[in-house]
């Protein structure tokens, strides 16, 4: 049921993936996008999302989430955050992915840049291996966090968390992508959520724009934000907004996913 709608939301964010450079619109990455979801059987979740009329958010620099997609030519270094989500027979997917734009005439932009977003990323498979064996969904914000703060001092927003997925693009329960007093649901078979960290090279204090949707870092920092869906099965877990269920990025982390029979 859910692997379908997962895979459709992984195939535009792969065809961004290749075409994202700079001097390409925001507007030009959301067409992409549609049509990636559509070959594969599906339509945009982010559509059915009331006052919301795109197939995908695209958030630049110091902008962390909900960024609109329109006219905005993506520049050298810009750091690209894109949200995406479909929807196939009722059940739906959600992922999102960072890319940094090559600059050469500011290397050290782009690697801050990098790092940041790479950080996040690993967060984000940090919180999914942890699933894998936690006894409550609150064990994944304390393994994002521990991980976060391993690597230096960097801000994790509280106000944007993940989710549970399924019928409904957002449903219960939180996911917290750090610690909290209480535990959270037991973590069993049929449990599908959406991890998605966001983390900012400063504060984590935002502000949503005049377009009531675009949420922007308060001092300008940037800000990097992955996120996967990941359902606790019987045998296990599978990712299932990644072409091989995160195989290759849980490996190292000493977990291997179990596809859905």
């Amino acid at each position: 049921m859910m692997v379908e709608p997962g895979l459709a939301t992984f195939a535009p964010l792969e065809a961004i993936r290749a075409a994202i450079r700079p001097g390409v619109t925001t507007l030009e990455l959301n067409d992409i996008a549609e049509a990636a979801i559509v070959a594969s059987g599906g339509v945009s979740n982010f559509q059915m999302v009331p006052g919301y009329r795109h197939t995908i958010c695209v958030s630049i620099n110091d902008e962390v989430v909900h960024g609109i997609p329109g006219g905005r030519v993506l520049e050298p270094g810009d750091i690209v955050s894109v949200d995406s989500g479909a929807d196939i027979g009722g059940w739906n997917g959600d992922s999102a992915m960072t890319v940094v734009l090559p600059d050469p005439t500011r290397p050290e932009l782009v690697a801050e840049r990098q790092f940041l977003s790479d950080l996040t990323e690993q967060s984000l498979w940090h919180g999914i291996a942890c699933l894998a064996q936690a006894h409550h969904l609150n064990e994944v914000g304390e393994a994002i966090e521990d991980y976060v703060d391993s690597q230096g001092t960097f801000g994790i927003l509280r106000d944007y968390i993940g989710h549970g997925i399924g019928r409904s693009m957002h449903e219960e329960p939180p996911v917290f992508n750090y610690r909290v007093s209480r535990r959270g649901p037991a973590v069993k078979p049929g449990l599908v959520v959406a991890i998605e960290p966001m983390i900012t090279l400063g504060s984590i204090d935002t502000v949503v724009r005049d377009d009531d949707w675009t949420v922007v870092t308060l001092d300008g920092s940037s800000a990097a934000h992955w996120e996967h869906s990941v359902a606790v099965h019987e045998d296990g877990i599978w990712v299932l907004t990644s072409a091989d269920g995160g195989a290759s990025a849980l490996k190292p982390l000493g977990v291997t996913p179990v596809p859905i029979p």
